[in-house]
């Protein structure tokens, strides 16, 4: 889809333009029309920010196991390769909505609706999901947000000067993946020096940083000097961080749910990180994005 079928939205301080396929953030650029997003560069990765649902990461063997029977399952879910519905545009407002249908049900055999807002109000672009269980029975999924920010930041500091500042002591070890995209059974020790994590490329040389279990609902992302991105997850237990080395990105992905393990056969409804949802229920999941000079 090209730059003028997206949908924009802004305000003073922000530009916002989200594709409808995959309702993904495309763009966020600042009031002098400087990105801050992923510049795509097909050499790493041309992803921008997926939405990942109803799984995050590999399943074992690509496929999901329900009630005795195994449905396909591509990573990271089939939303992000969906075209969602524009059931709302206006100058600073956006909302997407994706429906079950005959395909969705062949990897996922439920009724649902999953609606992503959009809104720009000053230096923030707030987004929400709403997973919504349009069936009789559990809506058993995990969800994510994955977030491709320019590294580094249209500020004239150096990519070696910018780091991520958690809100909290996070003292506990990371999940490792293992080559196959799977949950390592393994930890590895954290490469926080205090409450900051200072990028560095091999960091991701065995790919994303997981935390298991994430203390912080927010984390800064900048240099010291110039304007930083306070990045905001209230909803989301879990927290990866990735980029291929020598990329112009760095993801800061928020998650509810996470790989599966190593090794599991279970379940999907069963495995670690997987929400439920009760019929007629929605679930809501947040985070922002605050431009701070």
């Amino acid at each position: 889809m090209t730059d003028r079928q997206m949908i924009r939205i802004r305000s003073a301080a922000l530009t916002a333009a989200i594709n409808p396929f995959g309702a993904e953030l495309s763009h966020l650029e600042d009031s002098e029309g400087r990105e801050l997003m992923t510049n795509a560069d097909p050499a790493f990765w041309t992803g921008r920010a997926p939405i990942l649902f109803p799984v995050i990461g590999v399943t074992n063997g690509l496929q999901i196991r329900l009630d005795g029977q195994s449905y396909p399952m591509p990573k990271h879910g089939f939303a992000r390769h969906s075209l969602f519905d524009v059931v709302e545009a206006s100058e600073d407002r956006a909302v997407f909505a994706l429906t079950d249908s005959e395909e969705t049900r062949a990897n996922y055999p439920f009724a649902f609706r999953l609606e992503i807002a959009f809104a720009v109000e000053g230096a923030t672009l707030a987004v929400e999901a709403r997973v919504i269980n349009t069936g009789d029975v559990a809506l058993p999924a995990s969800f994510g947000f994955h977030p491709a920010f320019a590294w580094p930041l249209p500020y004239g500091e150096e990519r070696a000067a910018h780091r991520i500042t958690f809100e909290a002591d996070e003292p506990d070890a990371l999940r490792e993946i293992a080559p196959d995209g799977l949950i390592a059974a393994t930890t590895r020790p954290s490469p926080l020096d205090g409450r900051e994590l200072l990028l560095r490329d091999d960091l991701f040389t065995d790919d994303a940083l997981v935390w298991d279990h994430i203390r912080s609902q927010a984390v800064t992302y900048g240099a010291a000097q110039g304007p930083v991105l306070d990045i905001a997850f209230p909803d989301t237990p879990k927290l990866g961080i990735w980029t291929k080395p020598g990329a112009a990105y760095v993801c800061v992905e928020p998650w509810h749910g996470i790989a599966d393990p190593e090794g599991y056969d279970g379940e999907f409804r069963a495995k670690p990180g997987v929400f439920e949802v009760a019929p007629g229920d929605t679930k809501h999941i947040r985070m922002s994005v605050t431009l701070v000079p």
